[in-house]
């Protein structure tokens, strides 16, 4: 309810934002209207009631705050599997462990690139939950925080992949959402693999003590990919070959391996010396400019593929800080913001 009431103009915006989407793109996106994506969104309403009721009704205090209905909130947070990922968006994520920094910190970067008229929607949730650990996570307008790091010392980043085996199930940020709240990284991993889930991310999760994994997720299978030299970069096409043997065809995922590529040459080249300021600038590179992983508009994208970097953090689990810019990181300054006991 909080949420709800200090942010009710950006989640109010990114309403009206999603419905003009699908008068703009209707057809492309499978969907002929606000009111039957939310019929659609319906159909993973129970799912997530029975695995993640304490989500839902976290959905629900946001738009009781807000003062907007909640079937509207629902589609924004159905969006992905409601238009079975017709917005084929990319972010980037990299951690680096303490043996690779320059002071033992363990460091996580990520990149959220997304529709670039969210930019102005995005906003950062200080939570004490009563039964969870207090976390510190970026969100925007109506969507359930994912991205960030709690008290346990448990960070998360989520990258966008592209499974051929979605279904009908628990949506993939309400199972997010769940690894803010883990205590353990095994509560973590089993929390990003929700038997009941929709599809999957790539959660890359990393922990205080120097442990990085990314679990890739789909409907019905996941692998953890353990980081062996203290680096772990992703983007938004499956590296495991199990995973890629079930990736949905169509989008460019060839960005996304030049991303994933670079932000780990980038990377490995600082071993020994990273600090946060490292990661500041590998987010901000421009190679393969204008979806770099600095990702910037393109004017003549179509609205589906229109994107950008519209947040970039790095978060210091060692600190418990997170260092956040809005909008591009190549040109806006990033502000500290500490998690508090």
């Amino acid at each position: 309810v909080q949420i709800g009431r200090d942010r009710v103009s950006q989640v109010q915006s990114m309403i009206e934002m999603y419905r003009r989407l699908f008068t703009d793109a209707g057809a492309k996106l499978g969907i002929s209207g606000w009111d039957e994506a939310i019929l659609h969104a319906h159909k993973y309403l129970p799912f997530a009631e029975e695995s993640t009721p304490q989500y839902v009704e976290e959905l629900r205090g946001i738009a009781d705050g807000a003062g907007v209905d909640f079937d509207d909130l629902l589609v924004l947070n159905c969006m992905e599997a409601i238009t079975s990922d017709a917005l084929h968006l990319g972010c980037t994520s990299l951690a680096m462990g303490p043996e690779v920094t320059a002071t033992g910190s363990v460091l996580i970067g990520h990149n959220e690139d997304w529709i670039p008229e969210d930019i102005v929607n995005v906003f950062i949730v200080h939570a004490r939950p009563e039964n969870e650990p207090a976390y510190l996570a970026i969100t925007y307008g109506g969507l359930l925080p994912n991205i960030g790091f709690n008290a346990c010392g448990i960070a998360q980043c989520c990258d966008s992949v592209y499974p051929g085996d979605a279904r009908v199930g628990v949506p993939r940020i309400f199972v997010s959402r769940g690894v803010l709240a883990a205590r353990t990284l095994s509560d973590a991993i089993r929390a990003a693999c929700n038997r009941r889930r929709d599809a999957g991310y790539n959660h890359l999760i990393a922990h205080e003590s120097g442990e990085i994994y990314n679990v890739e997720v789909s409907a019905r299978q996941f692998e953890m990919l353990h980081s062996s030299d203290g680096i772990e970069v992703h983007a938004n096409h499956y590296l495991h070959p199990r995973m890629q043997a079930i990736e949905k065809a169509g989008g460019d995922l060839v960005n996304s391996r030049v991303r994933m590529n670079r932000a780990r040459r980038l990377a490995a080249a600082q071993r020994g010396k990273a600090d946060r300021a490292t990661l500041q600038t590998i987010l901000a590179d421009h190679v393969n400019f204008p979806q770099s992983i600095c990702n910037h508009i393109v004017a003549d994208d179509t609205p589906l593929d229109r994107q950008q970097t519209i947040a970039s953090l790095v978060i210091d689990l060692s600190a418990r800080t997170m260092h956040v810019c809005w909008g591009t990181p190549c040109c806006n300054e990033f502000f500290a913001y500490t998690l508090e006991p």
